[in-house]
């Protein structure tokens, strides 16, 4: 079995000091909410021994916040900075994922962007979580994290419409849950 995170950014300003798009940093909104994600993701084991993120400043930091709120309580992840995560097609970001064999992990988050994250969240979706999938038929926001399993033990095998939404929560959905 294996399992694979994907993981929007947060929330971000409009536009960069720079005005380059990968200098988008997150905004308030963004850095409470990457926080409440990397609490999640603590509370629900199995926890990732893999993340690739996005070189943009937008993803990283995203992973710095959702990895400093789970502040000690799982083992630290090997992280690896993948630029091409940046505007990637759900090609792009399948084939960095089926690379991911050659570490072997058992549980893989990926950090990275809409569209590509969303449409290969839901290209990958074949079965699962009823509610879940209705939510991310209807959007991936920003700091959405979907989570699917997959009957292999070889991240090669990891394919369209093979994967099993265990859950697809948003800080929106998290923040209803608990009123």
């Amino acid at each position: 079995m294996r399992r694979l995170m994907l993981l929007r950014h947060a929330k971000t300003e409009t536009d960069a000091p720079t005005g380059r798009d990968q200098d988008r940093r997150l905004d308030e909104r963004g850095h409470q909410d990457a926080a409440m994600i990397g609490d999640f993701i603590a509370s629900h084991p199995p926890m990732p021994e893999l993340v690739l993120v996005s070189t943009a400043v937008r993803a990283q930091q995203t992973w710095e916040l959702a990895c400093a709120a789970m502040n000690g309580r799982v083992a630290a992840p090997q992280v690896e900075t993948v630029p091409e995560l940046y505007g990637a097609e759900p090609m792009q970001i399948l084939h960095h994922i089926r690379l991911a064999a050659a570490l072997d992990p058992k549980q893989l988050l990926v950090v990275g962007h809409n569209p590509g994250m969303h449409e290969l969240a839901l290209a990958l979706t074949g079965q699962g979580d009823p509610d879940g999938r209705h939510e991310l038929m209807r959007n991936m926001p920003t700091a959405g994290l979907a989570v699917l399993d997959f009957d292999t033990e070889d991240w090669g095998d990891v394919s369209f419409t093979r994967g099993n939404l265990l859950m697809f929560v948003t800080p929106k959905l998290l923040k209803q849950g608990s009123d």
